[in-house]
């Protein structure tokens, strides 16, 4: 797979004295190996897309040597007539039969164990054989072993059992490279149910609990490799059902569509299921099916319900399946216009993310990050969550509202935000000790995690906090309003395990906020000890964890939190277009309470625009530098993050806040500064809050326009406190409004702005405001930027895709003159590689969406219905559209963590902490996961684990990408 694949994302959290980071989830930190000569062993893995005429060919290199390999030529040749067309990651050529390719000026290096991979497209006629040999500098390399083929056969996704039925698993496995397969694991989540050594691979379950249950099947060869099957979801009811699938149905104007019904345990007698509506849409009908009959023997096969539309109507519907003894079942049916087919595929892919079998949300309604549970990326466990993800859940469900007419899915996805994400009083318990005059004490921020703790300096002046008085006065109260960016929802580290709320979270033994990272620009996902937000000094050391990132003589219990802005405006967004949307169907008061909450969020949310310690803004080179007076210290624009927190005892608390100084241009949203400066439902109470949201809406666009280069890719950012701790900036640097170009804003493993995916996001929102307001500044930005775009996206004839996945940058824009801009002719930005990523593919797709319904342009509209085409129909699964991706990154899995001489604690599982910590240690959940072999055998020199993930926002995205493009260009 190509490193295009690869996920790039970390959050960076600090407290009020350290800094509080929080980055985006589809960037996930790498290593940078080190150069010297290599004397090579290696293996090589090869993978194609082939269309009949055509195909791309992956090659993943991988170092099995002892030394790193300084520059490599992988050579190979076909049997065929293969012609290359064109190649990625490195220098392709062909001589005859042989290909060669030479490695690019960014992946010469492979390190002890890691990975690179390259990649191209041929065309050819007849056959096409697979090469049988690769060669690396001249030395033969050995195949890679495959890992076994694993599939669980039994149970059916979707499947219903009573409680205490049996549940019957089943598994095929088969072993590559002449191996044999010694033993089939069963597993629920990361539960191992049971093991069978021996084929047919099976096991009886009836233990199982009721509710929902993500099953697993994973397979070992005799060689020591491993591999599991992709999850199946099932549920468990409390006692007979009637089971219907799919749970959403779509049905265009005139036509007619089916859902399956069955039973879910077998009765003594006959039994009948009857189907009607019985709420909602009268334009929809049972036209077949209306009555079932179900005997001993047929009812586990499925029959079939046929619902008929009208040829005007619109708007949903629900049937419900009865039978006298069983649980009813019932089926949302929704009427769409004659044309929206996209929006079949919008309630089609709504039905799996939101199907409780298929594992994308907790208990409680929580959306995870991802179905899977081994994946690391800002959330180091796959049941963590993120204010993102439900920022997406709000999205989808407003979505949801526009096709169906129903607002209370989006009302009751902000009501779960609201009861677990957004902290309560009782978890901010001392803000009533805030004293805006004094937000924070001020602690460098510094350049590695060794050099941590950081010291605290009250010499350095700190300015005054201009809008606390104004909000308390605004909302009747000293809290904050805004979601903290992580949580550990399945409470897999433990820090749930205290009664009592601010230790625990929102609830004890259930989902509990947690932090991560909080050591500087270079900390990355990989060094990071986990803390809890409430440290009550139980876990960790003798201070908890408060000693690890700030140096100070005495230590109290306290909370903190940090706020992702990203997060919060992407909610602030989806408010907005539920506002438009439902308004459009006579259903404003619907939604006005919920959107009202928006606007107060919102209002907290302009914590982002100031300086981290509330300095001026502009030309600060020194921590000496002017403490503001007020809006002098607001750059106006959205930065990487605000925090609060204080102590726990609210007999002698004290409380504090911080912004940010660090500035990323792939986090604004000139649609929510729009909607909250300029729509009325949106506008906050406050009586500065709309003003600033005006004045921020302009200063978001100037800062596109200044970090816009050559070429049209959006650049990364700017500071107004170089290095985070108001150092001097190299010599020549521009600047925007005084503030400092950065390239990589806020941090650095891996560099912050290297992900397409930053673009998609940003852009998404710009086209999102020039389609409202039709503003010239957004279109002229956007004008530039789709033409880059499009001119790296390549579509092959089989509908498959690359799109850009990391770039690189050079030189720097000019400084910005407001009356006369620049035209940044010597910033520039180059495509290192690409990928067939369905999240940004989806987020692409709908910034094109979005422009071409303004613009009229037809490249953009044909782009976005080509990617949306392309992804449904070469990427679909049971649990969504999802691509492998190849995972050499988890080579880190071993990194060490920085713990300082002397320093011991402990988890709250009983991992110990101290200076030999490695990131795996402090996480030893991980060996029971059902993929951890996968990792196991890579670090000891097998193959680059593969895994095809289901995230959340990825899902959510796709899914609104589809209903965008039925809204606007259908």
């Amino acid at each position: 797979m190509d490193p295009g694949r690869k996920r790039r994302a970390v959050r960076r959290l600090w407290t009020a004295v350290a800094a509080a980071f929080a980055l985006p989830l589809t960037m996930l930190a790498t290593g940078t190996p080190a150069a010297h000569a290599a004397s090579v062993q290696c293996s090589v893995d090869y993978k194609t897309n082939d269309w009949g005429s055509g195909f791309t060919a992956d090659l993943t290199i991988t170092n099995r040597g002892t030394d790193a390999i300084d520059g490599w030529t992988l050579t190979y040749a076909y049997t065929g007539n293969q012609k290359l067309s064109n190649g990625w990651n490195g220098t392709w050529s062909q001589s005859g039969q042989t290909v060669t390719v030479k490695n690019a000026s960014y992946n010469g290096t492979i390190a002890t164990g890691a990975a690179v991979s390259t990649g191209a497209q041929f065309t050819y006629s007849g056959s096409n054989a697979a090469p049988t040999s690769f060669a690396v500098n001249g030395t033969t390399c050995a195949g890679a072993h495959q890992p076994p083929v694993t599939v669980l056969t039994s149970p059916s996704a979707g499947a219903v059992y009573s409680q205490g039925e049996a549940v019957p698993l089943a598994a095929t496995a088969a072993a590559a490279d002449n191996a044999t397969i010694g033993k089939v694991e069963f597993y629920d989540d990361t539960t191992l149910l049971g093991t069978d050594t021996s084929a047919p691979y099976s096991l009886s379950v009836s233990s199982l609990t009721v509710g929902s249950h993500s099953l697993v099947a994973k397979a070992y060869d005799s060689l020591g490799a491993s591999a599991a099957s992709t999850p199946v979801g099932i549920t468990v009811a409390s006692g007979p059902a009637v089971v219907a699938s799919p749970s959403q149905l779509g049905v265009q104007q005139g036509k007619s569509g089916t859902f399956s019904v069955k039973l879910s345990t077998q009765p003594s007698a006959n039994v009948t299921v009857s189907t009607s509506r019985t709420s909602g849409n009268t334009g929809l009908s049972v036209t077949g099916g209306s009555s079932l009959t179900f005997t001993p023997s047929n009812w586990n096969t499925a029959q079939t319900v046929t619902v008929t539309a009208d040829s005007s109507g619109t708007g949903s519907a629900t049937f419900t399946a009865s039978a006298t003894g069983h649980t009813k079942a019932t089926v949302t049916v929704t009427e769409l216009p004659a044309s929206k087919a996209y929006d079949a595929r919008f309630l089609d892919l709504y039905g799996k993310i939101t199907n409780p079998a298929n594992g994308y949300f907790s208990p409680e309604g929580i959306p995870y990050h991802s179905v899977e549970t081994l994946i690391v990326e800002a959330p180091d466990q796959g049941h963590e969550t993120t204010s993102e993800a439900y920022s997406y859940l709000l999205w989808l469900q407003a979505m949801y509202g526009k096709v169906t007419g129903d607002w209370s899915k989006f009302n009751g996805a902000w009501d779960i935000m609201e009861k677990y994400m957004i902290p309560t009083h009782a978890d901010q318990p001392t803000n009533s000790f805030y004293n805006a005059s004094k937000p924070a004490t001020y602690a460098p921020e510094l350049d590695t995690p060794n050099e941590y703790p950081a010291k605290l300096d009250s010499s350095v002046s700190v300015g005054p906090d201009p809008i606390a008085g104004e909000l308390k006065s605004a909302y009747g109260t000293d809290d904050v309003y805004g979601m903290h960016w992580i949580q550990d929802v399945d409470n897999v580290y433990g820090y749930g395990n205290e009664p009592g709320k601010c230790e625990a979270g929102p609830t004890a033994t259930g989902p509990s906020y947690i932090n991560t990272f909080q050591r500087g620009s270079q900390e990355s996902v990989w060094e990071t000890v986990p803390q809890p937000t409430c440290d009550a000094f139980k876990y960790g050391g003798k201070n908890g964890y408060l000693d690890l990132f700030t140096g100070d003589s005495s230590y109290a219990k306290q909370w903190k939190y940090t706020d992702a802005p990203d997060a919060d405006s992407r909610a602030v967004q989806a408010a907005y277009w539920a506002d438009v949307w439902a308004k459009a169907q006579g259903k404003s008061a619907d939604v006005s309470a919920t959107v009202a909450k928006a606007a107060k969020m919102g209002d907290y949310l302009r914590y982002a625009m100031y300086d981290k310690y509330f300095k001026k803004i502009g030309n600060c080179t020194s921590p000496s530098c002017p403490a503001g007076t007020g809006k002098d210290a607001s750059h106006y624009l959205l930065s990487w993050y605000y925090a609060w927190g204080g102590a726990t005892d609210t007999s002698a608390g004290w409380a504090w806040r911080i912004g940010s100084s660090h500035v990323h241009g792939g986090y604004q949203n000139p649609l929510a500064a729009y909607a909250l400066s300029s729509v009325a439902d949106l506008k906050p109470k406050s009586a500065t809050g709309a003003t600033d949201w005006g004045k921020s809406l302009q200063r978001q666009l100037e800062f596109y326009q200044w970090l816009q280069s050559s070429e049209g890719a959006i650049a990364g950012g700017a500071t107004n406190s170089w290095l985070g701790r108001y150092a001097t900036p190299p010599a020549g640097a521009s600047t925007f409004y005084g503030m400092y170009y950065d390239w990589q804003p806020v941090y650095h493993d891996p560099p912050s702005n290297q992900w397409f995916g930053f673009q998609t996001w940003s852009m998404e929102r710009v086209a999102e405001y020039y389609q409202q307001t039709g503003n010239a500044a957004a279109k002229a930005i956007l004008d530039k930027w789709v033409k880059w775009a499009l001119s790296k996206t390549t579509v092959n004839p089989d509908g498959t895709y690359r799109i850009p996945s990391t770039l690189q940058w050079s030189g720097q824009p000019d400084t910005w003159n407001a009356s006369n801009p620049g035209s940044n002719s010597g910033l520039h930005v180059t495509v290192a590689d690409y990928t067939d990523d369905v999240g940004v593919a989806a987020s692409y797709a709908k910034t094109l969406t979005y422009y071409a319904a303004k613009s009229g342009d037809a490249a953009a509209k044909s782009t976005a219905k080509a990617l949306l085409d392309g992804m449904w129909d070469n990427y679909q699964d049971s649990l969504g559209i999802a691509v492998p991706e190849t995972r050499t990154d988890y080579s880190r899995f071993g990194d060490s963590v920085y713990v300082p001489n002397g320093w011991t604690g402990t988890m709250p599982n009983g991992d110990a902490i101290n200076a030999s910590s490695t990131f795996a240690s402090l996480r030893s959940f991980y060996k029971s996961d059902p993929n951890w072999s996968k990792v196991e055998a890579y670090l000891k020199g097998g193959a680059a684990p593969v895994f095809t993930y289901h995230r959340f926002w990825a899902q959510a995205d796709i899914a609104l990408a589809m209903g965008s493009y039925a809204e606007l260009l259908e």
